[in-house]
Parts: C-alpha cells; sequence; structure tokens
C-alpha cells in the first residue's frame, strides 16, 4: 500500500498534478508554497547542501500556524530525510518537527489504523533510534504495529528466480550473510545506492555476503537497466508483489540484512550511504 507521504512526494516531484489536488485539500497556503519548492528541490542538492537545507525546512515548517497542512509538510521532510546519512542532529531536528505538528494537530486513523505520521514517527524510533516526544495512543499504536512487522521480516522466507533464470530461496543460504534490498528502475534513491551494493558484493563476496535485490517490475523493465548499467549481483523478479507484500513493502529501497545464522540483524527504512551499509554489515559479522 502506497502511504499518503509517498503519494504526495511522488505528486510533488512529477509536478504533473499538485499535491494538493494528490489529497483532494486546499490549495497550498502561501507560507506553504516555498516549503513546497524547498521539498521538491531537496534531491538535486549535493549531500553537504542538503543537510542545510533540510535544517531550514524543519524551521520553516515549525514556524507555520497548526493544521493538516503542517502535518503533511513535516511527514513529508521526515520521509525525504532518512535518504542517506544527514546527520542525526539534522534527523533529529525533522523528527522533533513532525512530532510537534502531530501534537498540535492529531492525525485521523485510517481504516481503524494509526495514520501515516505516527507510523512515520515510529520508524524513525525503531529504525534510526531518533526519540520521539510525544505521547499519543496512536504513536503507541504504531510502535506496535512496526514491532509487528518486524517479526514477520525476521522469519520470513521465499523463493524467487533472478534475470539470469536462477532461483534464490532466502532459507537455504544459512551460512551466508543476506541483503534483501527492495528497489525499482524509476526509484532515484534505489538508484544512488546501487553502485555501492555492486561494490559490496564483489569486496565482501569471500566472507559470504550475497545481495538479493527484488524488483516488483518485469523483465523488461528491469533486464535493460541491469545490463545498462552493468551490476553484477543477483537481481530477483517480483511481478505479483508476494514477497513485497509479505515485507509490508510501502517505499522503497528498502534494506534487510540476515546473518549467517539466518537471523534478522539490521534494516533500513530508505537508502543507506556506504558508511551506513558498512555499519549495518558489521552487526551481521561483515568488516
Amino acid at each position: 500500500m502506497k502511504t499518503t507521504a509517498r503519494i504526495l512526494i511522488a505528486a510533488a516531484f512529477a509536478l504533473t498534478v499538485s499535491i494538493a489536488a494528490a489529497q483532494n485539500a486546499p490549495p497550498p497556503s502561501e507560507a506553504a508554497k516555498p516549503i513546497l519548492e524547498g521539498l521538491r528541490g531537496l534531491r538535486k542538492l549535493s549531500d553537504t547542501d542538503r543537510v542545510g537545507a533540510t535544517r531550514h525546512l524543519a524551521l520553516a515548517i515549525r514556524n507555520l500556524p497548526a493544521g493538516s497542512e503542517k502535518v503533511t509538510l513535516a511527514n513529508i521532510l521526515a520521509s525525504l530525510s532518512t535518504e542517506g546519512d544527514f546527520g542525526r542532529d539534522t534527523l533529529q531536528a525533522v523528527t522533533d518537527t513532525l512530532a510537534d505538528a502531530v501534537n498540535e494537530t492529531p492525525a485521523p486513523q485510517e481504516k481503524g489504523m494509526p495514520a501515516e505520521p505516527y507510523l512515520e514517527l515510529a520508524q524513525l524510533n525503531r529504525y534510526e533510534h531518533m526519540k520521539v516526544h510525544l505521547k499519543a495512543a496512536d504513536y503507541d499504536a504504531a510502535l506496535v504495529q512496526v514491532d509487528a512487522v518486524d517479526k514477520i521480516r525476521a522469519s520470513a522466507d521465499f523463493t524467487l528466480t533472478d534475470i539470469q533464470g536462477n532461483s534464490w530461496t532466502l532459507s537455504s543460504l544459512k551460512g551466508k550473510v543476506v541483503i534483501v534490498n527492495f528497489w525499482a528502475t524509476w526509484c532515484p534513491p534505489c538508484r544512488k545506492e546501487m553502485p555501492d551494493l555492486n561494490a559490496f558484493a564483489a569486496q565482501f563476496k569471500d566472507q559470504g555476503l550475497v545481495i538479493l535485490a527484488i524488483s516488483d517490475e518485469d523483465m523488461a523493465t528491469v533486464k535493460p537497466f541491469i545490463d545498462k548499467a552493468g551490476y553484477t549481483y543477483p537481481i530477483l523478479l517480483d511481478p505479483s508483489r508476494k514477497i513485497n507484500t509479505l515485507y509490508h513493502i510501502d517505499g522503497i529501497p528498502k534494506s534487510f540484512i540476515y546473518n549467517r545464522e539466518g537471523k534478522l540483524v539490521a534494516q533500513s527504512i530508505d537508502m543507506r550511504t556506504k558508511g551506513q551499509f558498512l555499519e549495518m554489515l558489521k552487526l551481521a559479522g561483515i568488516q
């Protein structure tokens, strides 16, 4: 299921429909318009410049009047701020902005489940180890939901075929360290981390590292992209989204690292830098 934040981000970047139209909301306020432009431009910046821009946007959103618009903008910024490593202080500022916005204007439940902002905060807490200063039943429920999904991922197993026709079963790879990476050709953060994954596959092959990259696209889309890029680690196809659904994938890229005993030891909710991946791999015994 695509979350509201992911739909809004896609709308902002595509520029084919307005963010307001994407959620049937009123047009953005005058104060929100420069913030939206800043959000649209974040991925065009260098990582260094993005740190300052993210901090500026967090402060600008914090200064908006309370309301659903503020919550939406804070949630989009949080979703974008996990695309790499922009510093823990920066991510904490973004987390605080979202928590404050939701505290001012609680987000309504969606089909009896905690709304997207609470789930975003729960993931920031669990996977990015951010402090979330928020006392709310929906946030507590989101933490329970995130923990329940983690248990499913920890015990997950699957068999998929790669673009070369080889079959891969996760449970048969015990004794190896495995990265299960969900990605797509259209996803800029996915494309950004793929050269590092390709380098790791070669660098740590002798230590037993196996990377299984799963796309929900078809062969005709994926194979030309991979052939052109020259990536050599296994690219698995899941066009029915059976495995995406098993892992509760609602946004990409996402990566899950299993150690040699098949235990899930690390995971990411978004793009990881080379340094971040290396820290995750250490938890699985690869140095």
